[in-house]
């Protein structure tokens, strides 16, 4: 794994140990994606929701998102995303990282009041209906913006469109082998 663009280009990170969970994005996806996204990176607060090795956010930081905070679950892949961010030595100032639920950290973060301007999911495959969740919950409760876009990592075959509310479309969506990207926009009513 190595991240594509940015400041840190072709810097390596450390991805998941044998028999660990994760399926980390595949580097093709995540700079078509990053280029697909382009100018709306720069700047951006990114919320990377099941960060698993941390890639993701760290891909938006080395293109210029201004902040990026990582959400992940289960500790041994919280602490790979701290190891690769140390790594690059990141300035701390610009990550941080909730150990938690994304349900729980949406809800902290929109107390906190945070706004974010994207924000990408990519939980297990067997579950990315919790990714849709979470991304159409932090719609709901103001941690992204109405204007804001959102991103769903999922297997080729998910049934996304049928999921989604009145009011979210799909802006575009990028193939990579089993993998999908849904890059979505719109906005859910606020709760």
């Amino acid at each position: 794994m190595r991240v594509t663009g940015g400041e840190w280009r072709s810097r390596r990170l450390a991805g998941p140990r044998k028999g660990q969970p994760l399926r980390p994005t595949p580097d093709a996806l995540r700079e078509r994606a990053f280029a697909v996204l382009g100018e709306a990176v720069a700047g951006a607060v990114f919320l990377d929701l099941f960060a698993g090795t941390g890639a993701v956010g760290i891909e938006a930081l080395s293109r210029g998102a201004r902040e990026a905070v990582f959400v992940e679950a289960h500790r041994t892949a919280a602490a790979l995303v701290r190891r690769n961010l140390e790594t690059l030595a990141v300035p701390a100032d610009r990550w941080r990282i909730l150990t938690m639920p994304a349900s729980r950290a949406l809800a902290r973060l929109a107390r906190e009041g945070l706004r974010a301007g994207l924000a990408w999911a990519d939980p297990p495959f067997e579950r990315w209906e919790d990714g849709l969740d979470a991304l159409l919950g932090a719609w709901r409760l103001g941690v992204l913006p109405p204007e804001a876009l959102a991103c769903l990592e999922c297997p080729a075959r998910a049934g996304v469109a049928a999921a989604l509310p009145a009011g979210v479309t799909i802006l575009r969506e990028l193939g990579g082998g089993a993998s999908r990207l849904v890059i979505l926009e719109g906005g859910v009513p606020r709760s």
